[in-house]
């Protein structure tokens, strides 16, 4: 009976080590597997087979001649030598270099092709074996080759072009600022062509209203005798008066005679003046008022024709001075690529930073082995 309770009392001693053993193992299995073999082969990828990657920088800005309130320091001083940020305008030079388009102007003769397809490491280049499509490459290009960063607050804009060999980092940084240029360019163009077009479109119109305008009122003057109405009442109004001043003097002249002496030959000479004189007066006023060939009733039409005629002049005017400054805009550019820092010719690989990759690969091993022991190690608990 001894012995049985003996060997009885020994199994689970020896079921407890045995377990305890298991669980060593088994956390050493899963240590080895998430933290030694990643870092072991991050230590042999970033040690001895990743290849080395050249990084060629630039910076410009994109600017604009027009005057502009700024706050920042740059703004300030980019607005002291008359210039002034067109951030709006960075977008689509940043969205073209990550175009296709770019991408196509660059890999003519399959330059960006055969620089990333036959140089590099078997996981860091283009694999043209696997996939040698033209859509292929593009991701590629926007994932490995081009960043650029855009900082609001000063507008500048880093361009980074990396690359196995630093003479094609700089190759391909500096065309793309040439096409990005380029691209400038031809957007100033084209506004100023749409400008000049539209004042020209102006001017044409404004020029055949105000041709219409100077025809009709020309045939009304034709038509109705008329050159200018107000000048023309004025002239007769004068006449008027100087009718009723003689008839004034000659009804004075035949009252004063017939006052004097009733029987003077003169007094018919006078009426027969006088009846003159009122006919000349009534005529010459029903010929500025009271009848349709009146000076009064023309004035109106003539005033209505010689203000459209003012107006198209004066609309022509307009049209054709906005014409003649937009000319003079488009001799200038409205828009400025300026290169701050020209691209350089890295004579030493930055990338892979090959012992910060290493770390994190191990980093990241221990927290995944950490989170995997809790939650085998709560899964034993709750089993037991």
């Amino acid at each position: 009976m001894e012995t049985v309770s003996s060997n009885s009392a020994a199994e689970p001693r020896s079921g407890k080590k045995k377990g305890l053993i298991g669980r060593i193992k088994g956390v050493n299995r899963l240590f080895a597997l998430t933290v030694v073999v990643p870092t072991t082969i991050a230590i042999a990828y970033f040690g001895l087979v990743a290849s080395d990657v050249y990084v060629s920088e630039s910076r410009f800005v994109v600017r604009s001649a027009q005057r502009q309130s700024q706050t920042s320091v740059v703004g300030a001083l980019l607005q002291g030598t008359g210039f002034s940020r067109a951030q709006d305008d960075t977008y689509p030079v940043i969205d073209y270099i990550q175009s296709r388009d770019a991408l196509k102007e660059l890999n003519q003769n399959d330059y960006i092709a055969d620089a990333y397809g036959n140089h590099g490491d078997f996981l860091s280049h283009f694999s043209r074996h696997i996939d040698d499509s033209f859509e292929a490459l593009w991701k590629y290009y926007g994932k490995h080759i081009v960043s650029v960063d855009f900082d609001s607050t000063s507008s500048i804009t880093t361009l980074q072009v990396r690359s196995y060999t630093s003479r094609d980092a700089e190759n391909i940084d500096a065309k793309l600022l040439d096409m990005s240029e380029r691209l400038v360019n031809q957007m100033n163009e084209r506004a100023a062509a749409d400008t000049i077009e539209f004042a020209q479109r102006q001017v044409d119109n404004a020029a055949a209203k105000a041709k219409d305008a100077a025809a009709a009122l020309a045939t009304y003057r034709d038509t109705y005798t008329v050159f200018d109405p107000d000048r023309q009442s004025a002239i007769q109004l004068q006449q008027v008066t100087a009718l009723q001043t003689q008839m004034f003097a000659a009804q004075t002249q035949l009252i004063q005679l017939q006052s004097i002496a009733p029987q003077n030959p003169q007094i018919p000479v006078l009426k027969a003046s006088i009846a003159t004189l009122e006919k000349q007066i009534e005529a010459a006023t029903s010929g500025v008022s009271g009848g349709k060939n009146s000076l009064s009733n023309k004035a109106a039409a003539y005033a209505r024709l010689q203000l459209d005629s003012q107006f198209a002049d004066r609309q022509l005017a307009s049209a054709m001075a906005a014409l003649e400054n937009a000319r003079a805009d488009a001799q200038r550019k409205q828009l400025y690529l300026e290169r701050l820092v020209q691209p350089n010719t890295p004579d030493v690989a930055i990338e892979p930073k090959r012992l910060k990759s290493i770390f994190e690969v191990f980093a990241l091993g221990m927290i995944l082995w950490g989170v995997l022991s809790l939650l085998l190690a709560g899964m034993l608990e709750h089993r037991d």
